[in-house]
C-alpha cells in the first residue's frame, strides 16, 4: 500500500526536479502503477518506488519478486518530447547506461551493459530495466522505465530459478551500501543522459559498455531458430549485429530474445 515518503527516500531525493514521488511498502508492480498513473496525467519524471514488490515484470511477462529491504525497485514516468518515438528502442540503455554511471561513480565498479535490457557486473546480472508505453491511438503519450537493482544477496532467488548468473552491488562493493543514495544517482544520472538520446555521443558511450562485444554468442527467441556469431555491436536504431560465418552480418530486433556467451 501506499505509505508516507520515509525521511531517508526524501533526503536523498531531495536535490532532484521530481514533479511526484509514490512510496509503496509493498505493490504487485511499479510499472503497473505507473501505466495506470500516466493515463490519469503524472507529470514528467514521476516516480514510483517499492520496498517489497510481489509481482514485478521483466521482459515477456517474465515475474520480478523484490524481497523488502533488499533492492531497489522503481519505476519512472517520462512525458514524451518530440523526437522520443523514433527513439524508444533508446529508453532501454538510458536506464542502463544511468545505471553504469552511477555505480562507476559511487562504487568504482566497471558494469556492462548486456543487449537488449541488463546491467552486469562481472558477467553476472545485477540490474534489469523493463520500458513500457502509453499510447492514445497511435499517439504516445508516455514512458515508463522500470528498473530493479539487488542490493544485497537475499535479493537474489535461488540458483536454480536463475536463467543468467545474477550478483547484487553489496557483494561486489565488499560491504554496505545505502540503497537510497544509490537511487538518487541514478536519477540524476539519467536526466542529462536523456537530453543526449540519439546523439553521437549516447549511442558511443552505449556502444563502448556493450557486453560481450567482439565475443562470440547465440541468440533464441523472437521465433526464429538461434543464431550463433560474433557480436560486432549495435547499429543507430539500436540493433544487435552479429557476424555469422554464412551469413554475414545479420542484424537482431529488441523483443523476447536471450542472449548468451558460447
Amino acid at each position: 500500500m501506499q505509505m508516507k515518503i520515509p525521511d531517508p527516500v526524501l533526503n536523498a531525493l531531495s536535490a532532484l526536479p521530481l514533479a511526484e514521488v509514490h512510496f509503496f511498502d509493498s505493490i504487485d508492480s511499479t510499472n503497473t502503477h505507473c501505466l495506470n498513473w500516466a493515463s490519469e496525467g503524472a507529470g514528467d519524471l514521476s516516480l514510483a518506488i517499492a520496498d517489497h514488490q510481489s509481482a514485478g515484470r521483466g521482459r515477456a511477462d517474465r515475474k520480478w519478486v523484490t524481497n523488502p529491504g533488499t533492492a531497489l525497485a522503481f519505476s519512472l514516468i517520462l512525458r514524451p518530447r518530440e523526437s522520443d518515438p523514433s527513439h524508444l528502442s533508446f529508453f532501454s540503455p538510458l536506464g542502463a547506461l544511468a545505471i553504469r554511471a552511477a555505480l562507476e561513480r559511487l562504487y568504482d565498479l566497471a558494469p556492462e551493459i548486456k543487449w537488449p535490457n541488463d546491467v552486469l557486473i562481472t558477467r553476472k546480472k545485477l540490474s534489469g530495466i523493463l520500458v513500457e508505453n502509453v499510447w492514445e491511438g497511435p499517439i504516445l503519450k508516455a514512458i515508463v522505465i522500470g528498473i530493479g537493482i539487488n542490493i544485497t544477496r537475499a535479493a537474489l532467488p535461488p540458483e536454480a530459478q536463475l536463467l543468467f548468473p545474477a550478483t547484487c552491488v553489496e557483494s561486489e562493493v565488499g560491504r554496505p551500501v545505502a540503497r537510497w543514495e544509490l537511487l538518487a544517482e541514478v536519477l540524476a544520472q539519467m536526466m542529462p543522459l536523456r537530453d543526449r538520446m540519439g546523439s553521437h555521443e549516447f549511442f558511443e558511450e552505449w556502444s563502448s559498455h556493450l557486453a560481450f562485444k567482439g565475443e562470440r554468442v547465440c541468440i533464441s527467441g523472437n521465433l526464429r531458430s538461434d543464431l550463433t556469431g560474433r557480436l560486432v555491436g549495435i547499429d543507430p536504431d539500436g540493433d544487435l549485429l552479429i557476424e555469422t560465418e554464412d551469413a554475414g552480418c545479420e542484424k537482431v530486433k529488441v523483443g523476447d530474445v536471450r542472449l548468451r556467451a558460447v
